[in-house]
């Protein structure tokens, strides 16, 4: 008979022990991970200081992790050489993300590891060899504690099979889930720490921690999968041939200027000069088309105007908890940049603000745009108090173009300004400015005096630069065709108590409004220089266009017009269903849809219903699994 060898001898710890040692396990990877993140850790640990809640917040993921593994490897130390291994694995690729790209892991990217490769080639990446080490090492050590120590058997003699081993691990594991989805899921919990910077957010997962940022983000920026989607069916949609068109290489530059609106047309104002003097001229030409662009979000939601203009998806159309559409684009997207581009034109974004703000870095990248320039990358910026002015912005417009005509290229160019932002204070622009004093027929407050007096300050200089522009190009020989109009309407206060002292529809309750729409409204006009109507046949392109009579569009409409107009409309069966949609409904807010007609109604037929379902399953598709090479 054959000696069989002993079993290696292992030091059993009592299960009593075991809970209290998977504590300090826990907190020890949690620790481990804090400190791979990419700031330092002592100001993470002083964030941590000035909330402790943090610390329990980021420890308990890691520390209910720690026990579902433990139970189904039966081993507390092999359990926590896995978790540790996952966790810190996370970390540094956090760290290497942020360092690359100022922008954090999330779960989502889970979905994206087939890029990786062809990422990872677009950049020079410096990986941070001494915390990979500490990591493996760590790892190593807890591998070998299992090794040498166990646990002695629970007391229940039913749970020491796989049965215990089984409901244990789903026991803990659905707390997990069930912590995830409440306490870590929670906005109202999260945006409620101190932060130096809370729309940064590589600064929210350096100071909030990395175990609790990333746990939270399962809940956040969501794309839902429409009812009936199948992405066979959305395949066949998307890869259908473009028709083409008769395309004009029209210069087109967009300009979607901060907060800007005709609020000062209503009645309440008075006025000597006209602060939209320049608009309104502009409406009134011949070579101009204007209305009013439906934005998705009220006082607010700069990026998610862009996002829809530019891709012609909706942003309120994603999911009901998304808040940022930008935070879902995660891959090269089909826009209105892609469709100028392949038809040889330069490609361009310019924005007097941060690139990180709303992910715009990448973002950008991610739809086409050829070329960027942000706030640190602006030569001699001239300031209107602490904002970028819109001046400044109009002469880095004419640059761009002088570039693309000194290129022999046609331009399609976006500018997103900011000086008009919020808040409209008396020291907006600074100590010693002083706005001009504005004019009202009712007796309003001394904070709603200012508000108006400052925003329409910010709202004659939009128009300086509407005028300015329009000057320039109508003095330019190359055809231009140029669109300006506003993200969204001003934030006057909260639950918009400015809007209510000033009389305005926006400032009554929803069902008391002459027009459910006016809290999305902004104005829009688009121009031609002389050059581009004959280039167009102006009067033929726009009665082609079938706007409605009021000019009304949705956000997610406006650019494929454009398209359109420039003859490029059908180029991609995408853009080409749009303005057949937007022929159809030139307003979807849903509930409410805007028939050509100009009818409202929150009972669409079944063709118009069947249509919208088709956009929604197009987009889930274009966001979530098509594959767009460069």
């Amino acid at each position: 008979m054959k000696n069989h060898p002993k079993h290696f001898p292992k030091l059993r710890m009592p299960w009593p022990a075991a809970l209290p040692a998977a504590v300090l396990l826990a907190g020890f990877i949690t620790l481990l991970s804090l400190w791979c993140q990419p700031g330092p850790l002592q100001h993470t640990v002083d964030c941590f200081l000035r909330s402790p809640a943090l610390i329990v917040l980021n420890a308990l993921p890691v520390g209910l992790l720690l026990l579902t593994v433990a139970f189904l490897f039966r081993n507390l130390f092999f359990a926590a050489a896995a978790v540790n291994l996952f966790v810190g694995g996370l970390s540094i690729a956090n760290r290497i993300k942020i360092t690359v790209r100022d922008e954090p892991v999330f779960p989502r990217d889970f979905a994206l590891l087939k890029e990786v490769g062809s990422a990872v080639e677009s950049y020079d990446i410096h990986f941070p060899v001494y915390v990979l080490a500490v990591v493996l090492g760590v790892t190593v050590v807890l591998a070998v504690l299992g090794v040498l120590v166990g646990v002695k058997p629970c007391p229940v003699e039913k749970l020491r099979g796989w049965k215990g081993s089984l409901l244990g691990a789903a026991g803990c594991g659905a707390a997990l889930v069930l912590l995830i989805v409440t306490v870590l899921g929670s906005d109202a919990l999260y945006n409620s720490f101190p932060t130096t910077n809370a729309y940064r957010m590589s600064v929210l997962f350096n100071e909030n921690g990395f175990p609790y940022s990333y746990c939270r983000q399962f809940t956040t920026y969501l794309v839902d999968k429409p009812e009936g989607y199948s992405r066979g069916e959305a395949e066949k949609w998307d890869s259908a041939p473009g028709e083409g068109g008769q395309e004009k290489d029209i210069n087109v530059v967009m300009v979607m200027d901060e907060a800007f609106s005709d609020l000062t047309d209503a009645a309440v104002f008075r006025f000597e000069d006209d602060p939209l003097a320049n608009l309104h001229a502009i409406q009134a030409d011949h070579h101009a088309v204007s209305g009013r662009v439906v934005v998705p979000g009220f006082a607010g939601g700069t990026a998610n105007t862009e996002f829809d203009v530019l891709t012609g998806m909706q942003t309120n159309a994603l999911s009901p908890t998304t808040t940022s559409s930008m935070r879902t684009v995660e891959r090269n997207l089909d826009s209105v940049f892609r469709v100028f581009a392949a038809g040889g034109y330069r490609t361009s974004f310019f924005h007097p603000g941060n690139d990180w703000f709303y992910n715009r870095e990448n973002v950008y990248r991610w739809l086409g745009a050829e070329y960027t320039l942000f706030k640190d990358q602006m030569p001699d910026l001239t300031y209107k108090g602490t904002w970028i002015s819109d001046e400044y912005m109009t002469g880095l417009i004419q640059e761009e173009f002088e570039t693309a005509v000194e290129e022999g290229r046609p331009l399609f160019h976006y500018t997103t300004t900011i000086q008009n932002h919020m808040s409209y204070t008396a020291n907006k622009y600074g100590d010693g400015y002083v706005c001009p004093h504005v004019d009202l027929a009712v007796p309003v407050s001394e904070e709603v005096q200012t508000m108006a007096d400052v925003y329409t300050d910010g709202v004659r200089d939009a128009d300086a630069m509407l005028g300015q522009l329009r000057d320039y190009f109508a003095a330019r020989s190359e055809p231009v065709l140029l669109v300006f109009f506003g993200d969204h309407l001003p934030y006057l206060g909260e639950n918009q108590f400015g809007y209510g002292e000033l009389g305005l529809d926006m400032g009554l309750p929803q069902e008391q409004r002459e027009d459910p729409m006016s809290v999305y409204e902004t104005p829009y006009v688009i121009w031609a220089n002389d050059a581009a109507a004959r280039a167009l046949d102006w009067d033929k392109a726009v009665e082609a266009l079938a706007l409605p009579e009021d000019g009304r569009l949705s956000a997610a409409f406006l650019g494929a017009a454009v398209l359109e107009l420039t003859g490029r409309g059908r180029e991609t069966p995408w853009f080409a269903f749009l303005n057949e949609l937007r022929r159809e409904a030139p307003v979807v807010q849903e509930p409410v849809y805007v028939l050509a007609s100009g009818a409202e109604t929150m009972a669409p037929d079944e063709a118009l219903r069947q249509d919208v379902a088709k956009w929604r399953k197009w987009t889930y598709y274009k966001l979530r699994q098509k594959t767009l090479k460069d």
